[in-house]
């Protein structure tokens, strides 16, 4: 196990011991870590989804910025403007929060098209560009989205081409019940939600140790069997009778680059069948819509993808 893999670990360990009971969820966001890919976080009210965010951007010793998103947030309110300066009689560049390392973007879903149509290119370039001049962003610039599942009035759902640039949506779960007894423990000594002192959590990893880890998944191993096995999903999922829209070329792309991270984050130099499995559901419930007919009928999601990995044979 290289140095950079003990971190890793660590890391989730530490994570875990903040965010109780969600050892699913911890992982699967160091997988999106390691894959370089944004992620959205859908729950409901109370369940840690922002603590989360930010107890992981201390652990890494990233800089972090939150944007609370509301119907009268502007592109510009995210982006940044050029602001004309008196004194010098020059226009001053006042950027905006995405000029960060790792940015929060609270209740995505809560603000017009127009609004988070200006996270796009920061998301797939990694630049933004203000009155013609392209701004780069920083390396290991991450987005990660917190929505409501259960309220839908004042809501505007993100367009399938910005769904198409997150990585993963992740579903967090309540926790069980030992691990909110344990919340509530907590509670009686003050560590609980927001009185939780992040200023005393000591970071694990950097970003420049983030970096080194993303060049060893880049070094996994893919066999063809492998790389063929994840095609006919994605190939499978545009032919689904249930599906008016399947998996996308770029889907297709992150899916190779994130079964590396789980295979790297597991130990191995190789990528497994179970690897491809493993984040079918983070993966493509975002993408994945069902015909109309099928939602009538009550069909989910996650029972589609689970369909498709039972029909596709598994490469020996």
């Amino acid at each position: 196990m290289t140095e950079i893999r003990t971190i890793f670990n660590q890391l989730s360990q530490a994570l875990s011991a903040v965010v109780l009971g969600q050892e699913v969820l911890v992982k699967q966001l160091l997988v999106a870590l390691l894959s370089s890919g944004h992620v959205i976080l859908e729950g409901v009210p109370g369940t840690g989804k922002t603590l989360t965010v930010k107890v992981l951007a201390k652990l890494i010793k990233a800089e972090f910025r939150r944007v609370q998103l509301t119907p009268d947030i502007l592109p510009s309110d995210i982006l940044g403007t050029n602001i004309f300066d008196l004194n010098t009689r020059e226009f001053v560049l006042k950027k905006g929060p995405v000029f960060t390392e790792v940015l929060l973007a609270d209740e995505i879903n809560r603000t017009p098209p127009k609004t988070q149509s200006a996270l796009l290119e920061a998301m797939e370039e990694r630049q933004v560009t203000l009155d013609g001049t392209s701004l780069q962003l920083s390396e290991v610039f991450w987005v990660i989205a917190t929505q409501n599942s259960l309220e839908f009035e004042g809501t505007y759902p993100l367009p399938e081409a910005q769904l198409d640039r997150f990585l993963f949506k992740l579903i967090v779960e309540y926790p069980d019940q030992v691990a909110e007894k344990q919340m509530l423990l907590n509670s009686q000594e003050g560590k609980v939600g927001g009185k939780i002192d992040l200023d005393i959590l000591e970071a694990i990893a950097t970003v420049e140790q983030i970096s080194t880890a993303r060049t060893e998944v880049k070094a996994v191993e893919v066999k063809d069997a492998i790389m063929d096995y994840l095609l006919e999903l994605v190939k499978r999922s545009r032919q689904h009778p249930d599906l008016t829209l399947g998996a996308s070329p770029r889907s297709a792309v992150a899916w190779l680059q994130a079964t590396k991270a789980h295979a790297w984050l597991e130990g191995r130099n190789f990528v497994t069948p179970d690897d491809v499995k493993a984040i079918a559901l983070p993966l493509l419930r975002h993408r994945l819509i069902l015909r109309p007919e099928a939602q009538l009928d009550g069909l989910v999601i996650d029972n589609v993808i689970n369909s498709l990995l039972n029909q596709v044979p598994v490469p020996r």
